[in-house]
């Protein structure tokens, strides 16, 4: 995403309070306050900070002002995602924090000498909550913030952006009747019929070696299905318990790896919770999960245990447009990890969506047993691929052997997820066990699509991709490594199906002329 750094404060004043953006009156005065005030710290670091501001900041008229980015969604008040530029460099950005967190203390005790009622000192937390670096050059850091201090960051030379922090909620739909038919609907490329709705083809090896981070609620991890390969990797929202108190989370993880209902049955599950037991959270929480994913897949290529294969992440979630979300997920990608994301389930626009507009990731749309798009699911040039996503059995929460059946491109979505971690299982440059994954995200997720089925969805707009994830019918994969369409693939067996005939047509000609 781009935007134009040179708008003049004039301008950005008018345009913030058109958008309705918060601004103070008093946040240039508050520059100049933060700027002079000799305020002594017991912190070693306070000098260097100090020293650090009086570089970056300027109160021009004509400075560069970082955009203030926000969605149609519910905000969380005073919650910010500040982003650096690419060419910030960790040292820098380290310095940058201490600055910040120098000036949130100093506008704090600004605000209590002036009235002891202010909302703001109200809150149990505020400042600094979280750095994250995801790959080489997404660096940033979330947290509580006075509006004063806002305008301060804008103004810093090192900020790219600045993004008001929103709520995002599980993609999930609604409860129906059992159907277990996703798995086998992935594994044919025909619509599904009595003799095959409840048959899954599939390499019984699928999976292994792989690990998949779920970003969700959390995961039921000693539910039986996942016979030990689930374990806790990660709670971010502050105060929450190890475990999924929603069974969101839960459910996707078990179509991801479930021995029963999982596409990738030996898969590793690493619960990632994001998403409070309500089923929902906020932006700045879900990309420090992303960051939590992508740290861990790097610890796991450094160390480069016997076996591992690759790593893939499920994200059944979404809110309004976020370009931090979207960005932690292209990084991520970027750094090694297979993504998967819900598109939305607002039978809409998923460009509009976060992280649905991950141009990186694999976005999922969600079809029906009848091999039409789900009245609920988004549609879109954002949308990659399609997934079963009405009416999906699986695992849940509650005891080690409870199921629910759950709609939604939440479901959809780790589809897709356990194809991506079955595929990258089974490529055959993986033979060795000391092997790491060698195919990257990009070229994966071009082979995923071009062996899809094409064309058999219904309900599908001209700007919607018509493919229908395919798993490869358990059979040799040797035309998706080759990265063959269907069609293609099609083609050739129509060819060799022409040519056995017109031999099997000349034996007979000959037969009736010749006797032999």
């Amino acid at each position: 995403m781009k935007f134009n750094p040179v708008i003049s404060a004039v301008a950005m004043a008018a345009l913030a309070q058109a958008l309705l953006i918060p601004q103070n009156v008093d946040a240039l005065e508050a520059f100049n306050t933060l700027l002079t005030n000799d305020v002594e710290a017991n912190s070693p670091n306070h000098h260097k900070a100090a020293k650090f501001e009086k570089v970056v900041i300027s109160n021009e008229e004509d400075a560069e002002i970082a955009p203030l980015v926000m969605n149609d969604k519910e905000q969380v008040p005073d919650s910010y995602i500040i982003v650096f530029k690419e060419d910030v460099d960790a040292s820098t950005a380290s310095s940058h924090e201490l600055w910040v967190e120098q000036v949130h203390t100093e506008q704090v005790a600004s605000l209590a000498k002036r009235d002891l009622q202010h909302p703001f000192l109200a809150k149990a937390q505020s400042g600094l909550k979280q750095a994250f670096s995801i790959g080489s050059n997404f660096k940033g850091y979330t947290g509580t913030f006075h509006a004063d201090t806002i305008e301060l960051l804008r103004r810093h030379k090192d900020i790219a952006y600045v993004e008001k922090d929103s709520i995002v909620h599980a993609n999930e739909f609604a409860t129906e009747l059992d159907a277990p038919w996703g798995l086998a609907r992935v594994s044919h490329r025909k619509t599904l019929n009595l003799g095959s709705f409840n048959k899954y083809l599939y390499d019984d090896v699928g999976g292994e070696g792989v690990t998949s981070y779920v970003i969700d609620t959390g995961v039921n991890v000693v539910h039986d299905d996942f016979g030990g390969r689930a374990k806790w990797g990660k709670t971010v929202p502050s105060g929450d318990a190890d475990e999924d108190g929603n069974g969101h989370g839960t459910h996707c993880a078990g179509t991801i790896g479930g021995t029963k209902y999982g596409v990738a049955k030996k898969a590793n599950i690493v619960a990632v919770k994001v998403l409070r037991s309500n089923g929902s959270g906020t932006m700045s929480d879900v990309v420090a999960g992303v960051e939590f994913a992508a740290k861990s897949h790097a610890e796991m290529v450094k160390k480069n245990p016997k076996g591992f294969k690759g790593s893939t992440a499920n994200m059944s979630l979404g809110g309004g447009k976020s370009p931090s979300l979207d960005l932690a997920v292209n990084a991520a990608v970027k750094a090694g990890i297979h993504f998967a994301v819900a598109a939305g389930n607002d039978n809409a626009d998923a460009c509009n969506y976060s992280p649905a507009a991950a141009e990186n990731a694999v976005t999922v749309g969600a079809s029906t047993l009848s091999d039409s798009r789900a009245y609920f699911s988004n549609y879109g040039k954002c949308v990659d691929i399609f997934g079963p996503g009405l009416n999906i059995l699986s695992t849940y929460i509650g005891s080690k052997n409870a199921v629910a059946t759950l709609s939604g491109t939440s479901m959809a979505s780790p589809h897709i997820a356990g194809l991506l971690s079955y595929y990258l299982s089974l490529q055959p440059e993986s033979d060795s066990g000391f092997a790491t994954s060698s195919i990257t995200p990009a070229q994966l997720k071009k082979n995923l699509i071009s062996f899809a089925s094409v064309g058999v969805l219904s309900d599908i707009d001209s700007d919607t991709p018509n493919v229908l994830a395919y798993n490869g019918g358990g059979e040799d994969l040797k035309d998706f490594w080759a990265a063959k369409s269907a069609e293609q693939i099609q083609l050739e067996e129509n060819i060799h199906e022409a040519v056995d005939h017109a031999g099997n047509l000349i034996s007979t000609i000959r037969k009736i002329m010749f006797g032999f």
